[in-house]
């Protein structure tokens, strides 16, 4: 269900273009509008990956496959851009998005497609020995640094596979 802000889309749009014309900063046009420059900023991203539309006011929020936020977790957590970089790469709407998904992914949580309860992208952390993790770290470079392969070959989280080779 879509929530009704402060600013319309209508606005947002205005404001975006305004800003991209040149016609004034984004830190004196949050001031006008009286919001953060954070939020100007959040629109602009929006508005550079989803175009004009994706600052409309939606009926419903938005729907992503398992799949897209596992990539874009990853992603982030190889060091393949910021959050703002990979949002825009991925058609997200919003950083706090991502954040929350790499906050559910590296705490072990499950992250599942939207309303659907998808399948499971990871699996949780277990205690390893020394020895066990020697050789996971051995299979993952011998893989090209593998890291998803690696934990669901060894059944721990990819977070882990990541720590122990970095």
């Amino acid at each position: 269900m879509g929530r009704k802000g402060k600013i319309s889309g209508s606005e947002k749009i205005a404001t975006i273009e305004k800003y991209l014309r040149g016609e004034d900063s984004l830190n004196h046009l949050a001031t006008v509008l009286d919001v953060h420059i954070s939020s100007v900023q959040q629109w602009l991203q929006t508005y550079q990956s989803l175009g004009p539309e994706g600052l409309l006011s939606a009926s419903k929020n938005s729907a992503y496959p398992a799949e897209l936020k596992d990539a874009a977790v990853k992603d982030y957590l190889v060091g393949a851009g910021s959050y703002m970089e990979i949002c825009k790469r991925y058609g997200i709407k919003s950083t706090r998005q991502l954040r929350h998904w790499v906050m559910k992914y590296t705490g072990h949580e499950t992250l599942k497609s939207s309303g659907t309860g998808g399948v499971a992208a990871m699996t949780k952390g277990r205690a390893t020995t020394f020895d066990e993790r020697v050789e996971i770290v051995k299979y993952c470079i011998e893989h090209q640094s593998n890291y998803a392969e690696t934990a669901q070959k060894f059944q721990v989280s990819y977070q882990q596979v990541y720590s122990w080779t970095n």
